[in-house]
């Protein structure tokens, strides 16, 4: 099946996919919950006790920079595999939410986001952002067309790649009502690319002399996931980890202008039909992904609240928050490792690696010439 295949075939969203199943019934429903819920607990332990283990070994390094993604996914690839072997993956597939998991962790996201950082300290990082996301989403966008991709499976890519991974690819899936697996797909990507990157920019910022400005920058900049980036900005140290989490936390909170575009260039030119009426204001809210305001609001409370009390308390509570956050995430990333599809990932062929990798390419010059412009003479 080729990608043009693909992209012609209905529409999958959750509820979709979900109703396409035959009735599954309650008991299956909670079945599946409950393997989520269990591997989701493993995956807690494994990222509390993982470092201690390896403690004294080689592996130590390794360990501390291995996130809860890496050990979610990986389990729920397992819980696939087995549950396929038992013929019970198709029957419990009801009970794996993984939009409504991701949904809700990047909705609690936003609380973290605190928006006073976009009018302070965060000056060089909104150009940073605005210049690399323009020129990362372009050539993506223009790269996946070259290559024939689907145009929803290209603001996956584009979205993932340029912005801040599964969160934006996530926020683009709702925004050009992408199918169930081409989700799971660029979510596979994000992380395939994002694990190296962890070690080999920190290693790359010191085999340059990067600054540790400039160092946070990239990685901030680069990474695309926040786990990821704080895992790899500790290894560069805790100045160009301070750098890199402001770098990334701006970049997150352009998910929501990306949506917009993405919902109005989708409604407006690629799905409205020649001589069609032009879509109403209610249309186009109707298909813009609603969790995204949610997204919004969060980063507006969480900033109104953190002024309003003080500094050791507003900390405690978005440290809860956050926890939460981390908790939805897990759940979401296992989900995604119980629904992968090795034989989508067949279908879909070498095109979408290729744009993805070349994408991170070009990722990583554009950010590092930008890190070097706008950060070069930044002091903390």
């Amino acid at each position: 099946m080729t990608d043009k295949t693909i992209a012609e075939a209905p529409v999958k969203s959750e509820t979709a996919a979900l109703q396409a199943i035959a009735k599954p019934s309650k008991g299956e429903i909670a079945a599946g919950l409950a393997v989520v819920l269990a591997l989701g607990l493993v995956t807690r332990y494994l990222d509390a006790h993982g470092p201690e283990w390896a403690k004294g070994t080689p592996f130590q390094r390794i360990a501390k920079s291995v996130e809860f993604p890496v050990y979610a996914i990986a389990l729920g690839l397992l819980g696939n595999v087995i549950l396929t072997k038992l013929n019970l993956r198709e029957r419990l597939s009801a009970g794996f939410r993984t939009e409504f998991f991701i949904k809700t962790g990047v909705v609690l996201l936003g609380a973290s986001i605190n928006l006073k950082i976009l009018v302070t300290a965060a000056g060089p990082s909104i150009l940073q952002a605005l210049l690399l996301i323009t020129a990362v989403f372009g050539f993506t966008w223009w790269f996946g067309g070259v290559l024939g991709l689907d145009d929803k499976l290209r603001a996956l890519l584009s979205s993932a790649v340029s912005i801040c991974g599964v969160s934006a690819a996530i926020a683009a899936a709702g925004a050009v009502q992408a199918k169930r697996e081409q989700i799971a797909y660029a979510a596979s990507l994000v992380i395939i690319f994002a694990l190296p990157s962890i070690f080999l920019l920190p290693w790359l910022a010191e085999a340059l002399n990067l600054s540790d400005a400039v160092a946070g920058a990239w990685i901030g900049g680069n990474i695309d996931t926040t786990a990821a980036v704080a895992a790899s900005g500790a290894l560069a140290g805790e100045d160009a980890l301070k750098i890199a989490t402001i770098v990334k936390t701006t970049q997150n909170a352009l998910i929501g202008v990306v949506a917009i575009a993405l919902t109005a260039y989708f409604t407006l030119r690629v799905e409205r039909q020649p001589g069609a009426a032009r879509p109403s204001a209610r249309q186009f809210f109707e298909r813009f992904p609603k969790f995204v305001i949610g997204f919004v609001a969060a980063s507006v409370i969480g900033t109104l609240y953190l002024q309003s009390v003080d500094k050791k308390t507003g900390a405690a509570h978005i440290a809860i928050i956050n926890d939460l956050r981390t908790s939805f995430l897990i759940l979401a990333f296992v989900s995604i490792g119980l629904e992968f599809s090795l034989r989508g990932l067949r279908e879909a062929g070498w095109r979408p690696i290729a744009v993805f990798g070349s994408a991170v390419v070009v990722n990583l010059l554009v950010g590092l010439g930008l890190s070097v412009l706008l950060f070069r003479n930044f002091t903390l």
